[in-house]
């Protein structure tokens, strides 16, 4: 018999029958018992404590009460585990909550029930036919899923590896037991379906860009990603125009004593221009989604490379840092963009023929730094936007996973929806008062011999003359197209992506 990968002290640390803590899973072994249904009753807390202590005492080699990356190599290599530094270095890194360098048993413990969380979904995602059990095929199949393709002979390699009792397959505790304490942060289940930025368009692009796994990027499926959430955003941002147009309206011209209301606005936009002219603005609104995506995607990741973490998940903060600076380089290489959808947006019949014509007369009569108008608040704004976001997307996401994803990570399209919605709506309420801010600095020009302000200026002017409510003109309309573009955007998003071959769901 081949030699276990695992001590047995770490085969059963979580529970004396072998099932993971706190839950049922079954193992899939022969007998047709359910090894891993024992609760509480078999498992109580003291024995628990007393196995993880048993295994932390083992591993803290200098017993100073807290595990070092030189405590978890010397430990792990007397109980058969051999694990790179860059290995022992996440570890640590991902349980170690203070912050110290180090972790002490209750960051321990919560390492190790967090990861084996982690693990199951994953062995769940990869036992396609739910019989507790991975066999080659499986994994050749997870993997073609994933855009990566292996023959049979290399999946079972990779089952060898793991596989202690010779049959071929791996059940849920040889699984746990290879993996236990080896860091599996990028999980790519959980990456693959809770894609954020690249799936949801609400016309400001601004959201911290997604994580791509590995796979993904080697196998250019990344590319395919970003296309088909382009055209998506295409046409959420071409439905959601009327309302978009209106907001930019009241943003600029609505006050005390000009109250626009949503259908007077529309009546008006009808009156002046006819049903076309709800669009203006469209088109340059439609057109800097390439560029922008492109140019934050390639920042993104050069600036995961320059914080060290080339092919692992970012932190929370990490991922906030990278991408408010691909954001702030993204938008400044667009913002005269920007300034164009504001201008054509706002422009009168007959005003302008086209885009360009507008170029030429912003650059003739104001001259260059015009396009960069409302710049400041508009790169201040790219944090609370961006972090808010995140973090709610985040939680909403965590939450989800820890209270309900048991036999898969993915959460269906009504979760994601919802949480898309939720965050990107908390995202926009924050940094709202600077997208106004910068809309109305943005169209500055557009009356005629209106006086030179600076945002502080335009801030105190608000809120003296119209009081803080005046700060979120044009709210409502903001607000009503956030649930049709989020769906709009989700629905083209997920036929684009079967089109182009991406069939990762």
């Amino acid at each position: 018999a081949r030699r276990s990968l695992a001590s047995p002290v770490v085969s059963g640390v979580l529970c004396p029958c072998g099932s993971p803590h706190g839950s049922a899973v079954e193992s899939g072994g022969g007998g047709g018992g359910s090894a891993g249904s024992c609760g509480r009753s078999l498992c109580e807390a003291s024995e628990q404590d007393r196995r993880l202590r048993t295994l932390f005492q083992k591993l803290d080699v200098n017993r100073d009460g807290a595990l070092c990356i030189h405590d978890l190599a010397v430990g792990l290599g007397r109980l058969g585990l051999h694990r790179t530094e860059l290995d022992l270095r996440k570890i640590v890194k991902a349980g170690d909550k203070d912050l110290d360098g180090q972790l002490d048993f209750e960051e321990f413990v919560h390492y190790l029930q967090d990861h084996e969380k982690k693990l199951r979904l994953v062995f769940k995602s990869l036992d396609k036919k739910n019989d507790g059990r991975i066999d080659a095929q499986e994994i050749v199949q997870s993997l073609r899923d994933l855009g990566v393709k292996i023959s049979e002979q290399q999946a079972e390699k990779i089952l060898k590896s793991m596989d202690k009792n010779g049959t071929m397959t791996i059940d849920w505790n040889e699984w746990r037991d290879y993996h236990l304490l080896h860091p599996v942060e990028n999980i790519p289940e959980i990456i693959l379906y809770w894609k954020h930025s690249t799936i949801f368009d609400v016309g400001e692009n601004l959201t911290v860009p997604d994580e791509f796994t590995v796979e993904e990027r080697q196998t250019g499926m990344w590319w395919r990603h970003l296309v088909a959430g382009g055209g998506a955003g295409a046409v959420s941002r071409t439905c959601t125009a009327p309302l978009d147009r209106l907001k930019v309206l009241m943003q600029v011209h609505a006050s005390r004593s000009n109250n626009m209301c949503i259908v007077g606005g529309f009546t008006q936009m009808i009156r002046e221009g006819g049903p076309r002219s709800l669009w203006r603005g469209n088109g340059i609104n439609v057109l800097k989604i390439a560029p922008e995506s492109a140019i934050k995607f390639m920042a993104y990741e050069q600036i995961k490379r320059f914080i060290g973490t080339d092919q692992e998940m970012l932190r929370i903060h990490e991922r906030l840092l990278a991408g408010s600076l691909a954001g702030a380089i993204a938008q400044s290489s667009i913002y005269p963009m920007e300034v164009l959808k504001t201008r054509m947006a706002l422009r009168k019949t007959g005003q302008y023929s086209g885009m360009l014509d507008c170029a030429k007369n912003i650059l003739a009569k104001e001259g260059m730094a015009a396009f960069y108008k409302g710049y400041i608040p508009n790169m201040l704004g790219i944090i609370p936007y961006a972090g808010i976001d995140l973090a709610v997307y985040e939680t909403l996401k965590n939450t989800w996973l820890q209270r309900y994803a048991v036999n898969s990570a993915d959460p269906g399209v009504f979760v994601l929806l919802a949480c898309g919605t939720i965050s990107s709506t908390c995202g926009q309420l924050a940094s709202y008062p600077l997208a106004l801010v910068r809309t109305r600095m943005q169209a500055q020009a557009s009356v005629e011999g209106a006086p030179e302000v600076t945002m502080r200026g335009l801030f105190k002017h608000i809120l003296k003359t119209e009081g803080a409510f005046g700060l979120y003109r044009g709210l409502a309309p903001n607000f009503m197209k956030v649930i049709p573009a989020v769906s709009i955007s989700y629905v083209v998003y997920e036929n684009l992506k079967m089109t182009l071959g991406v069939d990762s769901r």
